[in-house]
């Protein structure tokens, strides 16, 4: 038994995020149809082999929901749903691009005992998620987590910087378990496409893995409508958003933590030498909770909680919901076929994707009002003709929730389409707007996609809640002219807000906003790694590079709050960046809590916003250049 205390703050240098080549543990794991028969993990560091996996898994359960969808009860076995849980993880946490989709959902009651605590390691594509209609209905006594990802060796080049693509929600952690430096510790170390929504935990919470081998580094991450009776230690962070949550205590920081209607929150303190960097907000300009499955009677519920303006603290008790029987959607399966799902939705349909993968030569079309669009255990969504993946029209009330889209072997045009181009469409005013929310997209990574544009959004009042846009660095199909990508989100609706934007490593500017009363609440950009060349990255054959943000020429009114862009370009030819940020010179458009920072490689960011604020180099590398304010 040993006490850590983790770093004030981490190493500076050498913050490369996924361009690190990982191996996760070596396991061992046959599927069989449905049925998982895992080997034990012989290199997680989770403590796995204090357990024995040898108890045989449960075959999912719920084929009402789908394949790969395990609903377990109180009165099964802790065994029993520990190994599943274990032979789960055992194929999914070093399984970064891998085929499995899987959802693990827990109906009301009590699951470990704090001797006995349920240890719940959470991989890739996997949502753990409870069935209550509050998240103290589902009580786990234990841990759900997320650990660092190490070399097969065991040494050195441990991080959590790839440890994106799952979810939990819905459920209350008591803290029990661990030993040495693990013990009466939940680690939840990720970084991008991992929210953490409706959760309430009682004990330690760490964003970072900081037990054995380092260094331990994580980057940016999503926590909305949560609880925290306990310590959370944010570490080495990045970047980070928690909104409309409660906090009691917060530690650590990198770059930039905002903080947005979260009670207990610390004061903004951005920019002032020697302290942390936190933003925080008082309230949360828009903001919808995630819509979520229920289950009483033995029968499913979807409940759609209400969008909320001006916002402040988590959502419990009666908030206005929707309910939503499941009777009302299609259940589709990747053996659905594209003509089914449409005519489903013309008809007014929901539509729960199920977990897998869901290959369409033409797009999901959403028609009608107040259609939901749900993902359950982080489905995908993959073009297959040069066609988008989703299209919604101009229609008011939309929830697009939990799926991930892969852009396909043919270039699209545009991946995913928020209303009509050249469109008006007001789509249900500020009281009923389309809300995205934990959409993710990838270029690249699984299969040598392309796409102009990631999330193009013409329709005014939507809120984007939750949104990694990336066109991949590592994996399969990454090459400067393989995975190509222009931009990844272009709005251009009125009065659309952003809670949690992250668009990474594209080759031109990477966010155009061309709409007025535009509202960003934390931004976290990359610039891509690869340019062969300055004239391969360069703005009208004149300005060096693109703009991470830019807020086009004309608009009057735009707010940003804890914006962010990095560079680590990666050739070993020196690349510049003229600025991070461009926006229009007056009054109504205003930066808040700005910063650049040159992470390794060649090259530079030459200005933060408009040539205002430090060039970031290699003579500053890993140190924020802020900008606290802009004009």
């Amino acid at each position: 038994m040993h006490s850590f205390s983790p770093p004030h703050r981490t190493p500076p240098r050498a913050r490369r995020r996924k361009s690190t080549a990982l191996l996760g543990a070596v396991v061992s794991v046959l599927v069989t149809g449905s049925l998982i028969t895992a080997a034990p993990a012989t290199a997680d560091p989770a403590t796995t082999a204090a357990r024995s996996v040898a108890q045989a898994p449960i075959p999912p359960n719920a084929p009402e929901l789908g394949a790969n969808v395990y609903v377990f009860n109180p009165g099964m076995a802790q065994a029993d749903i520990q190994a599943t849980v274990d032979a789960i993880a055992n194929q999914q946490v070093g399984a970064e691009f891998g085929p499995g989709r899987y959802a693990l959902l827990f109906e009301p009651g009590s699951y470990g005992t704090p001797q006995q605590p349920l240890e719940i390691r959470v991989g890739y594509y996997t949502e753990v998620a409870g069935l209550g209609a509050q998240p103290g209905d589902v009580q786990i006594n234990g841990r759900v987590s997320v650990y660092n990802q190490c070399q097969v060796n065991g040494t050195g080049n441990c991080i959590a910087l790839t440890n994106f693509w799952r979810s939990m929600a819905n459920l209350t952690i008591n803290v029990a378990g661990g030993e040495g430096c693990r013990a009466a510790t939940n680690f939840w170390a990720v970084s991008q496409a991992a929210p953490m929504r409706r959760v309430d935990v009682n004990g330690k919470l760490s964003l970072m893995d900081y037990c054995g081998d380092g260094p331990w580094y994580a980057s940016g991450g999503f926590i909305a409508d949560s609880r925290f009776r306990g310590e959370v230690v944010s570490g080495s962070q990045q970047q980070f958003l928690v909104r409309n949550s409660e906090l009691s205590s917060w530690s650590n920081g990198v770059w930039n933590q905002v903080f947005a209607g979260t009670p207990g929150a610390p004061a903004t303190s951005f920019g002032v030498p020697g302290a942390q960097p936190y933003t925080t907000l008082n309230t949360t300009p828009v903001s919808m909770e995630e819509p979520y499955l229920t289950r009483s009677g033995g029968s499913y519920t979807v409940r759609v909680p209400a969008v909320r303006r001006d916002s402040v603290g988590p959502t419990r008790g009666d908030t206005g919901e929707r309910a939503i029987g499941l009777g009302d959607f299609l259940v589709a399966t990747p053996a659905t076929g594209i003509a089914q799902v449409n005519q489903a939705l013309a008809e007014g349909r929901h539509l729960l994707l199920s977990p897998g993968t869901y290959r369409y030569s033409e797009p999901i079309r959403v028609t009608r009002p107040d259609t939901l669009v749900l993902g359950l255990g982080m489905p995908t969504v993959t073009p297959q003709a040069g066609n988008a993946a989703v299209t919604v029209d101009d229609v008011a009330g939309v929830k697009l929730h939990g799926f991930t889209v892969d852009a396909g072997p043919v270039n699209s045009p545009v991946l995913v389409q928020v209303g009509r181009p050249g469109g008006t469409c007001e789509c249900g005013g500020t009281g009923n707007p389309v809300v995205l929310q934990d959409v993710f997209v990838r270029i690249g990574g699984t299969l040598e996609g392309k796409a102009t544009t990631s999330l193009e959004v013409n329709a005014s009042n939507v809120l984007l809640d939750h949104t990694w846009l990336w066109r991949g660095d590592h994996g399969t199909g990454i090459g400067w002219d393989r995975n190509t990508a222009d931009h990844g989100a272009v709005i251009n609706g009125h009065d659309v807000s952003a809670n949690g934007l992250f668009v990474e490593h594209y080759q031109k500017t990477e966010t155009i906003w061309r709409g007025e009363r535009g509202r960003v609440v934390m931004y976290q950009n990359e610039r891509p790694y690869d340019p062969p060349s300055q004239a391969a990255w360069q703005e009208d054959g004149a300005n060096p590079g693109y703009p991470a943000l830019e807020v086009a020429p004309g608009v009057t009114t735009f707010r940003g709050w804890g914006l962010g862009s990095y560079s680590f370009f990666n050739q070993g030819v020196d690349i510049q960046s003229r600025m991070s940020f461009r926006v229009p010179r007056t009054p109504g458009v205003q930066l808040t809590s700005l910063l650049t920072v040159f992470l390794d490689g060649s090259g530079s960011i030459n200005s933060v916003v408009n040539d205002t604020g430090p060039r970031a180099d290699s003579s500053n590398g890993g140190t924020a250049q802020n900008v606290v304010s802009y004009p």
